[in-house]
């Protein structure tokens, strides 16, 4: 069983890379793939870069290339639902493109010729995501359901309210996961992904955002991953 370990930027998988004891790097298409173990077992971890046609492309490239059996990303969103506060942990059940429009052709967020503007994470493996973030975050609260990305970062608090009215039941806002999704479909290989809120995607959201990246996400991100690759 071979898994991809995803994030977006460099803060937030450092912590991952540090634990692999034997990483190989290998560099396609300008994104450096770290091929190793972690608890024995074998991983490659890589930066996705930001937004849907990055995260496509390297989702991709992990399946095709790297033959990967499983994608897991780990990162940082953005708060929606009321409920989901900063540094709470949501783990999704199922992502949506809020910036997809190919009305009146097709359904407001509807994805051409897929019928459908949900994709599924795989069920199994989010179970076994969620569990580790039970282990590996004690005493954090863990959100599960709707996750939605778009190509822009959502800062301001009139977006995120107008988000919120027109999907009220996403829980966060992010910039790759509906991408590797719709991929892992395409290819049917399993994806789970857990995001830890770093703001509200209000107004202080770039200031949240900005020391929260530093100060926590790649310490969650390592713990998660270790807590589900070491059972």
């Amino acid at each position: 069983m071979r898994t991809a370990i995803v994030s977006a930027m460099h803060e937030e998988l450092a912590s991952v890379l540090a634990l692999l004891p034997d990483e190989h790097k290998v560099t396609v298409a300008g994104r450096d793939f770290y091929d190793g173990h972690l608890h024995g077992r074998e991983v490659v971890a890589v930066l996705s870069r930001i937004g849907k046609v990055a995260a496509a492309t390297t989702a991709t490239l992990l399946i095709e290339r790297f033959r990967v059996d499983r994608i897991v990303f780990t990162g940082v969103a953005g708060g929606l639902a009321p409920a989901v506060q900063r540094g709470d942990v949501v783990v999704a059940d199922a992502f949506l493109q809020h910036d997809l429009d190919a009305s009146p052709i097709f359904p407001r967020w509807e994805v051409p010729l897929y019928g459908t503007d949900r994709f599924a994470t795989d069920a199994a493996l989010t179970g076994e995501l969620a569990a580790a973030v039970a282990r590996a975050l004690p005493g954090t609260r863990v959100h599960r359901g709707l996750v939605v990305s778009g190509d822009r970062f959502v800062a301001t608090s009139a977006e995120s309210r107008l988000l919120q009215q027109a999907l009220p039941d996403a829980l966060a806002v992010e910039m790759e996961g509906a991408a590797i999704a719709q991929v892992c479909r395409d290819f049917g290989v399993p994806f789970a992904a857990v995001r830890t809120v770093s703001d509200r995607a209000g107004d202080a959201a770039a200031g949240d955002f900005v020391s929260f990246i530093r100060e926590v996400a790649s310490r969650h991100s390592a713990a998660i991953v270790q807590a589900l690759l070491a059972r």
